[in-house]
């Protein structure tokens, strides 16, 4: 009786839960990483037009000029290691303070954002995150749609990240604008790649969702990734387009 009823499921239904699943999953992990953009576009400007805050990222030297300050240099390397933290510690931490830790990370990556806006002209950062929001948008879409299995361009892109993460380390040392140049053509190209990949396992992780604790903190680290993703492309598109001050 059983193998009959389901024999006579209908396989629309099916599809139509998965599909239902993947779009919750998909709704859930965008809401997060809009939240995070969100604090930390407010943090970067709170920090960029408030003067008694700026000041703090920088410190007057003995020859009357002025350097970061201790501040400014945790506010920096930070990030990388609440990303660390949240990548080895997520089955120790709990669901809310992975929430804590990602909330915290936006905003200590949007203090570290606010020196663009000394850099660059205000116009120009509008109109490159606006091209980001575009560029982003598009790749997520072309990831969610397409039927191809992205697995092995996504396995190259993680190659080539690593290409750039040297070369961007080697260039600290050369200074080279050439260099720069190509890292940041490479970087645009390789981050929108990883955008349409990351959606993809996004998509395909709705399968598995079982409602547990451990399937809302994959929610988390979807956002995560994919704000890395958006926040790699919008820097790249700034150091080709932006206008600097």
């Amino acid at each position: 009786m059983e193998n009959q009823n389901f024999r006579q499921t209908n396989i629309d239904k099916i599809e139509y839960a998965t599909v239902v699943g993947s779009n919750t999953l998909l709704r859930t992990v965008f809401a997060w990483m809009t939240a995070a953009l969100t604090i930390t576009t407010l943090a970067s400007m709170l920090f960029a037009f408030t003067p008694s805050l700026l000041q703090l990222l920088f410190t007057q030297n003995a020859e009357g000029g002025y350097a970061l300050s201790t501040l400014a240099w945790v506010v920096m390397f930070a990030p990388l290691g609440f990303v660390l933290l949240m990548s080895f510690g997520y089955n120790k931490l709990s669901y809310p303070v992975l929430i804590g830790l990602f909330l915290a990370y936006a905003a200590v990556t949007g203090i570290s954002l606010s020196f663009i806006f000394i850099v660059y002209q205000i116009g120009s950062i509008f109109t490159v995150f606006l091209s980001s929001v575009a560029l982003f948008a598009i790749m997520a879409v072309a990831g969610y749609t397409t039927k191809t299995d992205l697995t092995k361009m996504g396995s190259l892109l993680m190659i080539g990240l690593i290409g750039i993460v040297i070369a961007s380390v080697i260039n600290m040392f050369m200074h080279s604008d050439s260099m720069s140049f190509i890292c940041s053509i490479l970087g645009v190209i390789i981050f929108t790649g990883l955008t349409a990949w990351d959606v993809q396992k996004i998509k395909n992780m709705a399968a598995e969702d079982d409602g547990s604790t451990s399937f809302k903190k994959m929610s988390i680290m979807g956002a995560l990734t994919l704000y890395l993703d958006f926040i790699n492309i919008f820097l790249y598109l700034l150091r080709l387009f932006g206008k600097r001050n």
